[in-house]
């Protein structure tokens, strides 16, 4: 569902009062913005903009943990609407509404309950070592694998360890992938204390859309037929069709080889030739050496050892590797995708009350 959203109020949306004597644990960030207009007969006359960024769920649960359903939207507006006039601001619930939305981020936390856990998952992806797209220019590979991103200018691509990036806000902010964790902290404090959540896990996906031209282009692409307004993006099946287009674009990029599993190497070789009779001795043989070591490092790894040669030999193998067929290969993220395609809040109490029950 929408977590961080960031939403521009024009200066007649808004107006600044004193402050209440109420006090919100959690609170946006509020940024007052000049903005040149132009008007009929007049000069470019600057006009006050207010930009507020936050995090939908910590608004409302005090935590991101917990998700949000599309029933929640009328307590997400009055509750921004009650929050802001704490700080001196007074706007109207249809105001925020119809909010212009300059960025949004679109999440799903994923929980384990089997004694699979985040790292497995983030070093399959690490391991594809692929770019999702051709403006990607940063990769990043931190908190001892807990952690897998992918940056650019305009959005970025975030699997991580949920309940470990918590940990890390413990030991230092800055060392956390995620900010402000603080206001969540007790929640990690609460699973370390009961002994039965010892295989819970929480696996998170984000795609944060940081700019809107992006969100333009992306809806575009993915025929997404909505005004960039908070109460039309607030919605359920945006966010899911989002997320599962960045997981096919993940596994359609993600080499077969990968994943093929075989009981000795003889039966690699033989479905290798029976599942690709256009291909010749030398290419089976090729991609036969790949698999071996692909078993012992990851693609990036290898290409880095054979930097020296030449760029060609290696796409054209790499592209061919793509493109062959193998019998019995399941994704490794084939639950990862379950979850996004039942898209179910995940709820706390609901949740962890299950938990108790599990036997370790």
């Amino acid at each position: 569902m929408v977590d961080t959203i960031v939403l521009l109020l024009t200066q007649d949306m808004f107006f600044f009062n004193e402050k209440s004597q109420k006090n919100s644990s959690y609170k946006p960030r509020i940024t007052l913005v000049s903005k040149l207009k132009s008007q009929k007969n007049y000069k470019n006359k600057p006009e006050k903009n207010l930009k507020i960024e936050l995090s939908l769920p910590k608004l409302l649960f005090g935590n991101n943990f917990e998700e949000l359903q599309y029933k929640n939207r009328f307590e997400i507006f009055s509750k921004l609407v009650n929050v802001l006039k704490e700080m001196g601001i007074t706007a109207t619930i249809e105001a925020i509404a119809n909010a212009s939305v300059s960025a949004i981020h679109y999440s799903k936390n994923i929980p384990f309950t089997d004694g699979a856990t985040p790292y497995h998952f983030i070093n399959k992806i690490k391991q594809t070592n692929v770019k999702l797209s051709l403006d990607v220019n940063q990769t990043d590979y931190r908190n001892d694998g807990h952690c897998y991103k992918w940056h650019c200018n305009s959005y970025e691509i975030v699997f991580y360890d949920k309940i470990k990036d918590l940990e890390k806000s413990k030991t230092s902010e800055k060392r956390a992938l995620e900010k402000e964790n603080k206001i969540q902290l007790n929640l990690l404090n609460n699973l370390k204390k009961q002994k039965k959540l010892k295989k819970f896990e929480v696996f998170r996906m984000e795609i944060r859309l940081n700019k809107r031209q992006k969100i333009k282009q992306l809806f575009k692409k993915l025929n997404i037929k909505a005004d960039l307004i908070f109460k039309k993006l607030f919605k359920p099946a945006i966010s899911k069709k989002i997320l599962l287009h960045y997981l096919d674009e993940l596994e359609n990029k993600r080499p077969i080889l990968l994943d093929y599993k075989t009981s000795n190497e003889k039966a690699l070789l033989a479905d290798l030739i029976f599942n690709n009779p256009a291909l010749g001795p030398k290419k089976i043989l090729q991609i036969y050496g790949l698999k071996h070591a692909l078993d012992v490092m990851n693609i990036g790894e290898l290409r880095q050892m054979f930097s020296a040669y030449n760029k060609r030999s290696w796409d054209r193998l790499i592209a061919d590797t793509n493109k062959i067929k193998l019998p019995k290969v399941e994704s490794s993220f084939g639950v990862i995708r379950k979850h996004l395609e039942k898209f179910k809040p995940l709820k706390k109490s609901k949740y962890l009350s299950k938990i108790h029950t599990i036997k370790l």
